[in-house]
C-alpha cells in the first residue's frame, strides 16, 4: 500500500513508543501521539485513556494508520488486564472502524507462546503458526488482540499486522534476550514494513532481529519486506561472562516466555 502519511502512535510515552518517536519520522511519517499520561517534550500529544471512546475516536480521525503499543506490558490482575489490554484494544478497533482507518499494527508479544519450549541449539526456530500457549494474563490479552484483529479483518476489512515483539531494548540485558532481541532500529524497519506491505489481511509476524541464537522464525516478517540488520551476538560474550551459559533446566531458557512462566514481573501501577 502507499506509505501512510499520518500514523497514530498509542503508548507514545512508553519504552518502545519513546524509541519509535525518534526513529519513525525518518521514514516520512507524521506521528500523532497518544498516551494516558503526558508525553515528555510533546505538548501536542493527546492525553487520554483507552476507556475514553470519544477521545479515541477523535484521536484516530483522519489518520492513515495506527501503531497500537498502549496497554499494560507486564503481568497484572485479570481485572487490570481486562480494562487496559482487552477492552482498550477493542475500543481502539471500534474507533478505527468507525473512522475508516484501514491498517493497524498491533503490538502483540512473544508471551502469546510463552509456554512453548525454546528450540535447542541447531533446531529450527519456532514458526509463527505454532499453537498459542500464553504464559500470563498479559500473554492471554495479546492472544485476544490477535483474534480481535482477525475478526475485524474478516468482518470489516480492517487490516492488521500483529507483531509478536520479543525484547526491544537498545541492547540485550540477559542471556535469554540474545534469542529474542529486537533492536530499536530493526523495530522501526519492521513497523515500516508492516505499514506499507500490500494485502496483509491479518498477518502475524515475529518481532526479533537477525540474531545468531534466534528462537522465533522470521519468514512471515520477511514476506512483508522486513530485512533485519542487527544481531545480538555482539553482546553474547559479555552477558555470558556475567550471567553464565544458559541452563536448559531453567525456565528462562526452557520456555519462550522465560521467567514469565514461573515468576512474571508485575505491572507497578
Amino acid at each position: 500500500m502507499p506509505a501512510p502519511r499520518t500514523v497514530l502512535l498509542t503508548g507514545a510515552a512508553g519504552r518502545i513508543g519513546t524509541l519509535m518517536r525518534d526513529l519513525l519520522p525518518d521514514y516520512g511519517y507524521a506521528l500523532r501521539l497518544l498516551d494516558m499520561r503526558p508525553v515528555e517534550g510533546e505538548p501536542d500529544a493527546i492525553v487520554a485513556d483507552l476507556a475514553d471512546r470519544d477521545a479515541l475516536r477523535e484521536a484516530v480521525r483522519g489518520v492513515d494508520a495506527i501503531i497500537h503499543l498502549a496497554g499494560i506490558s507486564l503481568e497484572a490482575s485479570f481485572e487490570k488486564i481486562l480494562k487496559a489490554n482487552i477492552e482498550g484494544t477493542y475500543h481502539l478497533y471500534e474507533a478505527a472502524r468507525e473512522e475508516g482507518v484501514r491498517r493497524i499494527v498491533f503490538a502483540s508479544s512473544n508471551h502469546v507462546v510463552g509456554h512453548t519450549p525454546a528450540p535447542a541449539p541447531g533446531e529450527p526456530p519456532v514458526p509463527v503458526g505454532t499453537p498459542r500457549r500464553p504464559d500470563t494474563f498479559y500473554g492471554l490479552s495479546k492472544s485476544f488482540g490477535e483474534d480481535l484483529a482477525q475478526l475485524y479483518w474478516d468482518r470489516h476489512g480492517l487490516e492488521t499486522v500483529s507483531v509478536r515483539i520479543g525484547s526491544c531494548f537498545p541492547e540485550p540485558t540477559s542471556v535469554r534476550m540474545l534469542s529474542l532481541w529486537l533492536s530499536p532500529a530493526d523495530a522501526a524497519r519492521l513497523f515500516h514494513a508492516a505499514l506499507t506491505a500490500e494485502n496483509v489481511g491479518h498477518t502475524v509476524v515475529h518481532g526479533v532481529s537477525a540474531n545468531t541464537r534466534l528462537w522465533l522464525d522470521l519468514t512471515s516478517a520477511r514476506a512483508l519486506g522486513y530485512e533485519p540488520r542487527d544481531d545480538s551476538e555482539q553482546y553474547a560474550g559479555k552477558l555470558i561472562a556475567e550471567q553464565g551459559e544458559p541452563d536448559p533446566g531453567d525456565p528462562a531458557h526452557r520456555c519462550i516466555g522465560g521467567h514469565f512462566v514461573t515468576d512474571p514481573p508485575v505491572w507497578p501501577y
